[in-house]
């Protein structure tokens, strides 16, 4: 009978608003609903493509904006361009997209095109340099959104506004345009002005008061946190909204806040100062429901494994492989409780038996008896690793300045569709004559009067 307030819609859907959820429900409570409600649906159905012999992108045919910058915006755009969307990336000499000279630089050397998050983040992407200070380059923007199905905009809704990058004015041009605004707090509320970056909207969101160690300052997780969960609810939404608009013939605004969107993954800490009274706080790599869990030292200089014990036969697994008996037959250790409140005499003796042990060891041991546990890879040790090498998940990609770059691969793939990293992201505005003449039909005089114009650049 209680009320407890937990995160609710990750976005704002102007067309389609996500529907209120109730409590979570007891198993099997609306079987009877759910059966009824199939049996009476007449929801229509969307139109079947034809079958196809040749594997086909998932979005081959999709026309997609992008005018976001750094990480949370090119990253959705990207997923999209994996899918098979045509995107096209704007950007120009006066607005550059800040992350094309951002760490870490190609070959420890940076500038405009070395930026590894760009050169990951815009692969598969054309680029289009337009100045949109520009008077002339309003013609060429609604151009642009008219040929589009989706326009992603990472403008802060005072710039969206000053550069008529707002629904309203996009809409306006193409009605069926399902534009997506992700920045940090939404498009409206009073902290809807609040501009920056992902980890600034991890501190107001919560991540960085738990992030940490109990006995030091609060470091919250690594980078601009909601920059890498976002574009996950971003994608989704795209998704949801197309479907959306193939049954209703109607675009929408998705005002996405990364800080509430992301907010969902503190429900559980969120929900249990709610029922319990506890306030989650930083207690470093401890955890609820695993003893030993931590990451120890290995044999070689900063060389680290990660071992969990969640259950009791891993835990007997781990004290066998460090030929522990003493600890395996120790009735205060046979339970988790048990382990739990002796975790930190427990993490001494795992420590001292890892780093006689280079981490590979420990972690090839382990995991024949059935013990989660894998070492720390850098950089290097990620491109070796076996299983990221049999996914693909690293591809080499020719670029026009650096010869070969390697970028991560698509995220997901499929059994009857293909998803593919085609070319490397583009230097500013290497596209800009293709996407004008082919794209958007312009004719070689109007193409010199808009360069001639500086509005190309």
């Amino acid at each position: 009978g209680r009320t407890l307030r937990y995160p609710g819609a990750f976005v704002q859907a102007s067309d389609s608003p996500l529907k209120h959820l109730g409590p979570s429900p007891t198993v099997g409570q609306h079987t009877a609903q759910v059966l009824a409600e199939a049996r009476e649906s007449t929801s229509a159905k969307p139109t079947p493509r034809p079958a196809s012999t040749e594997p086909v992108a998932p979005l081959a045919g999709l026309k997609v904006v992008d005018l976001t910058w750094y990480m949370a915006g090119p990253s959705t755009t990207r997923m999209l361009a994996d899918w098979g969307a045509t995107v096209v990336r704007v950007e120009s000499v006066a607005r550059p997209d800040g992350g094309r000279g951002s760490g870490p630089a190609l070959n420890g050397r940076h500038g405009p095109d070395s930026g590894g998050y760009s050169l990951t983040h815009n692969s598969g992407k054309l680029g289009l340099a337009v100045n949109l200070t520009r008077p002339e380059s309003r013609a060429v923007l609604e151009d642009l959104v008219r040929w589009a199905d989706v326009a992603v905009v990472g403008y802060s809704p005072r710039a969206a506004r000053n550069l008529r990058l707002d629904y309203g004015s996009l809409s306006a041009v193409n009605p069926q345009l399902i534009m997506l605004s992700t920045c940090l707090m939404g498009q409206t509320g009073p902290l809807a002005e609040f501009a920056g970056f992902g980890n600034l909207s991890a501190a107001i969101a919560g991540f960085y008061e738990i992030g940490g160690w109990a006995d030091r300052p609060p470091i919250g997780p690594y980078l601009a946190y909601t920059d890498v969960v976002a574009p996950r609810f971003s994608f989704c939404s795209v998704l949801a909204a197309l479907e959306h608009r193939e049954r209703t013939g109607r675009g929408q605004l998705l005002d996405l806040s990364q800080a509430e969107s992301t907010a969902h993954l503190l429900s559980p800490a969120v929900l249990d100062v709610q029922v319990n009274g506890r306030v989650a706080g930083r207690h470093g790599n401890d955890d609820d429901h695993a003893a030993p869990h931590g990451v120890y030292p290995a044999n070689g200089e900063d060389r680290w494994v990660a071992i969990a014990c969640p259950d009791d036969r891993s835990w007997q697994a781990l004290a066998g492989a460090m030929g522990r008996a003493d600890l395996a037959g120790d009735p205060a250790l046979a339970t988790l409780a048990g382990r739990i409140e002796q975790r930190r005499e427990l993490d001494e003796a795992v420590a001292a038996w890892t780093s006689s042990l280079t981490a590979a060891e420990v972690q090839d041991c382990l995991q024949a008896l059935g013990v989660p546990a894998h070492e720390l890879l850098d950089s290097a040790g990620c491109w070796a690793d076996p299983q990221l090498q049999h996914r693909g998940h690293f591809q080499e990609l020719s670029h026009p300045l650096h010869g070969t770059v390697r970028v991560q691969g698509p995220r997901l793939h499929f059994s009857r569709t293909a998803t593919s990293v085609h070319r490397a992201a583009p230097p500013l505005g290497e596209d800009t004559f293709e996407v004008l003449h082919d794209l958007l039909g312009y004719d070689d005089d109007r193409i010199a009067e808009l360069a001639a114009a500086e509005v190309l650049e």
